[in-house]
This record gives C-alpha cells, structure tokens and sequence, in this order.
C-alpha cells in the first residue's frame, strides 16, 4: 500500500483537531445528560441522544476538513448537544415530567443561535459550512418541538407539517431543478421562523391552554405556508425568466 502524501496526512491530522473538538461535545453530552435524570430517564432516551450527536458529529467532520472548529462553530455545536438531549427526552415522553427542563434547553438553544452568528460576524469567520451547520439544527429543533407538541396537546398530525415544510421543500427541489436555486436575503422569512419558534414554545408550556395551544400552532403553519409560498412563487417566476 502506497504511503499517505503530504497532503493526505495533513488533511487527516485536521479531522484529528475536529475529532477531539466533537469528542469532548460528547463528554458534555454525557455529563448534563447525568445532571438531567428527569429528562434522561431510561437507556433509551440516552441512546437515541447519543446516537443523534454521533450522527452530527459524523456529518460535521464529513464535511468540515479544516481542523479547528473555530468559536462559532463551538456554538453551534454546544446547540447540537442541546438539541440532541431534547431528541433522546422524546423517547417514552420522558419530556413529558421534565417539560420546564425541557422546554429550558429549547430556549437555550434558540439564544444561543444569535451568538454563533455574532461570533462569526466578530472574528470574520463567517463560512457556509457555518451557515448550514446552524440552520440544519434551526430545522431539527423545530421539529423536536413540534413532535412535543402533538404528544402534549393532541393537535393531530398537521402539527408535524410545521416543523416538516422545509425538509419537503428541499425534497421538492431535488424534483424540481428551479425550487433548488438560490434565493434572496429576507428579514420576512427570518421573521416567520421566529415567530414559529416562539410560537411552538409557547403551546407548549402548561400554562398555555388547549386552544390557545392550537391557535399558535396554526399561526406559525399559516405564516410558514405564506413564507414558504411566496418563495416558491419567486423561484418559479426567476425560472420562467431564463
């Protein structure tokens, strides 16, 4: 077998600095899964955490080859720990007798997705690595709360289409060249997942009843379907112009 070049062994020493960096993502997730036994409170809720983050970690040193991960990075990553603990609460509701911790790790997870930008925006090192790390886990963690949602109040599988639109608009654009283009900076769509975001967290808490639970969630539906719909419109007109 020939000997790794220069380069090979270079790029392989880097995934080494990423592979320690997600390394000690994993003892953090070990260590407040311990210091959340309400939330954690069978194997099986430590399992699917586990497996979720080693998930992101594969995919994060798939595709991020430059060593270290950088603070914003780091963020982002503490995000995915976070959201990973959310996913392993899931299992047999064990969410359900911890909500307030529960819901806690959503909010902490939605603040802490303006400081990974800051820092990025800060230290000049904005990359599109980043930019997706930080949006796909925006994305899981709203379907994490819609999952909640329906085992909580009930709202029927409708429910799962807020936290599930974007994932079938990407699967669109795999059919559809013209639904996969690039699209234009909005502060509306930046508004609406927002306002979803807040939206589910606020059907969620006991204090909320059951219809207003309801009309929260529509709303963000609404709101997402008017957001998703009039970027659909966008691309299609962009695709008739060429």
């Amino acid at each position: 077998m020939p000997p790794f070049s220069d380069a090979s062994l270079y790029t392989l020493t880097k995934r080494l600095y990423s592979a320690v960096e997600l390394f000690l993502g994993g003892l953090l997730l070990m260590a407040l899964g311990k210091s959340l036994p309400l939330l954690i409170a069978d194997p099986a809720n430590g399992w699917i955490a586990a497996g979720l983050y080693t998930c992101i970690s594969f995919l994060v040193i798939t595709f991020w080859p430059y060593g270290s991960l950088g603070w914003a990075n780091r963020v982002t990553l503490l995000r995915a720990v976070l959201v990973s603990l959310m996913a392993g609460a899931l299992a047999a509701n064990a969410f359900v007798a911890a909500i307030w911790q529960w819901l806690a790790l959503a909010v902490i997870a939605l603040l802490l997705d303006g400081v990974d930008g800051w820092i990025a925006r800060r230290t000049k090192s904005h990359t599109m690595f980043g930019a997706r790390f930080d949006m796909e886990l925006d994305a899981l963690l709203i379907l994490l709360l819609c999952a909640g949602l329906l085992r909580l109040e009930s709202l029927g599988l409708w429910v799962l289409l807020i936290g599930g639109m974007r994932y079938l608009f990407v699967a669109a654009g795999w059919w559809v060249s013209w639904l996969s283009k690039p699209l234009f900076e909005s502060f509306r769509r930046k508004a609406i997942c927002v306002w979803q975001v807040v939206a589910l967290l606020l059907a969620l808490t006991p204090l909320t009843s059951h219809l207003m639970s309801s009309l929260l969630a529509i709303s963000a539906l609404l709101s997402l379907l008017y957001s998703f719909g009039f970027d659909v419109w966008w691309l299609y007109r962009q695709a008739k112009r060429v």
